[in-house]
């Protein structure tokens, strides 16, 4: 069966490349004793694929992998077992069943949401928040943005879904495949709005959620990935 964990990546441990984040969790999985499933061959390896990796740097409350097991305990306790074989800044949030037809982790991503803040030292000496929505407000919002042979300019406003302002600016944002955008790539575009030239690393990013869409690309709902899931229940439940 397949089971969806869902995982923080805090601290010290954002600056972890996502190559070791997957040896990491392969060592974690035995550790906890989760029976997971292998491939066959001469080199078998687990059957585990993460969505949507951060990159160096990033920080991330909802993070998620997708695994194969043979056998499974409830999500309770395998939970239970995976945070005492983990390390500080990885937390497991909750561990789920996929039902059959469901898009693996990466497949699935939608949308993301990430919260941004200044690093202190460098908070703008202007209203963030009243500036940030009359960059919004334009009709369009235009970027030069790396393509997979090129650059080419972009109207990323239909790729920002949503703004709102919580202990620094949430954006929701387009994630996936079919449609990418990163925050800092809207800050890049807000501080050429603003004619100034944003600070390198003036900014602390977390992404807080990861999405997938369950309704359609007209009338997109998205919804957590581990909302695709649902928690097994402990024998005799």
């Amino acid at each position: 069966m397949k089971i969806r964990i869902k995982f923080t990546k805090t601290g010290v441990v954002k600056y972890v490349g996502h190559l070791d984040m997957m040896r990491y969790f392969q060592k974690l999985i035995r550790r906890a004793n989760i029976d997971i499933c292998y491939s066959e061959g001469f080199n078998p390896h687990q059957k585990m694929s993460f969505a949507a990796p951060l990159g160096v740097g990033v920080s991330g409350e909802g993070e998620y992998v997708d695994i194969e097991v043979n056998t499974t305990d409830s999500s309770e306790e395998s939970v239970r077992r995976l945070n005492e074989a983990s390390v500080e800044g990885i937390e497991i949030k909750s561990y789920r069943r996929l039902p059959e037809g469901v898009l693996n982790g990466m497949a699935s991503v939608a949308a993301a949401t990430y919260r941004v803040r200044y690093r202190e030292g460098y908070e703008p000496d202007f209203s963030l928040e009243d500036k940030f929505m009359e960059f919004m407000n334009q009709e369009t919002i235009e970027i030069e943005k790396e393509t997979k042979k090129s650059t080419a300019v972009v109207d990323i406003k239909s790729m920002i879904y949503d703004v709102s302002f919580q202990n620094g600016v949430v954006l929701k944002l387009a994630a996936g495949s079919a449609a990418n955008l990163k925050p800092e790539l809207v800050f890049t575009a807000f501080y050429q709005y603003l004619g100034k030239e944003l600070p390198e690393f003036a900014l602390e990013i977390t992404r807080l959620e990861v999405y997938g869409n369950s309704g359609t690309e007209e009338n997109p709902e998205f919804i957590p990935l581990e909302d695709f899931g649902e928690d097994i229940p402990t024998q005799g439940e």
